[in-house]
């Protein structure tokens, strides 16, 4: 016989991400921003969740916008019931071939008093802190997509002077390209043009651990989609912590 004891009592805490929670909407194909978001959020108080949307490894304009319709699907799988206090759509490029706007409008239609991020929007986020108006910008991406980013990014009032691309539509090869290859990219965007900041575009890239050494050598801020999207998250759940150990932008 079984003695059943039911209704036991308990008492609550504020639980992991007691002071914020973070919902991150990630694409399927992404190998990176998991492994580089575990870098900066490190207290128990302060957590991301993850949610995958379905998508194709392939990069184009396609591709990108087909990801629209599943936007608030993926919302929904973060924390149903609960609020979350930031959600950031993690894809760069389809945050400009959809626009901030359209993306924001479908996080909110599940998470309505959410603050929305993207890497776009922390991006600019970024270059404003800094007053950086002149941006070297280096990506991945296949012509059709850097142009569409090009044309976002000057419309928004930035200056591209040197752009620069390994026009690899791969997302799993864009997760493998390795820090040599990375540098010597730098090198060559920054080598003759004056530049306030680099942003290095695409969640699949692995940046974080470089981020210090690439602006010791180079004398200015830099950062990427991850870097970027993981400070401005931080700072829109009203999280202040200071981690220079991350790169400038954590300073602030």
């Amino acid at each position: 016989m079984t003695r059943l004891i039911e209704n036991i009592p308990f008492n609550t805490d504020g639980g992991f991400g007691s002071s914020a929670r973070i919902g991150l909407v990630v694409l399927a194909s992404d190998y990176t921003i998991e492994r580089e978001f575990r870098q900066v959020f490190q207290s128990p108080d302060v957590e991301f969740y993850t949610a995958r949307i379905a998508n194709s490894p392939t990069v184009t304009p396609e591709t990108l916008a087909a990801m629209e319709g599943g936007i608030a699907g993926a919302v929904e799988l973060l924390l149903p019931g609960d609020q979350l206090d930031v959600v950031a759509y993690c894809c760069t490029s389809a945050t400009v071939v959809l626009s901030e706007k359209t993306v924001f409008e479908k996080i909110r239609s599940v998470q309505p008093e959410a603050v929305c991020t993207s890497p776009v929007t922390a991006a600019f986020a970024a270059f404003d802190a800094f007053s950086a108006r002149n941006i070297a910008v280096l990506t991945p991406y296949r012509s059709d997509v850097n142009r569409k980013l090009i044309n976002y990014f000057t419309a928004a009032g930035y200056t591209l002077p040197v752009f620069g691309s390994f026009n690899e539509p791969q997302d799993p090869v864009v997760a493998s390209i390795d820090s040599a290859s990375l540098e010597k990219a730098a090198e060559r965007l920054l080598g003759e043009e004056q530049v306030d900041m680099l942003f290095v575009s695409c969640t699949s890239i692995r940046l974080m651990d470089a981020v210090c050494e690439l602006e010791q050598k180079f004398g200015i801020p830099v950062t990427s989609s991850n870097h970027a999207m993981a400070w401005h998250s931080m700072r829109l759940a009203g999280v202040d912590e200071l981690r220079p150990q991350l790169g400038s932008l954590f300073a602030i």
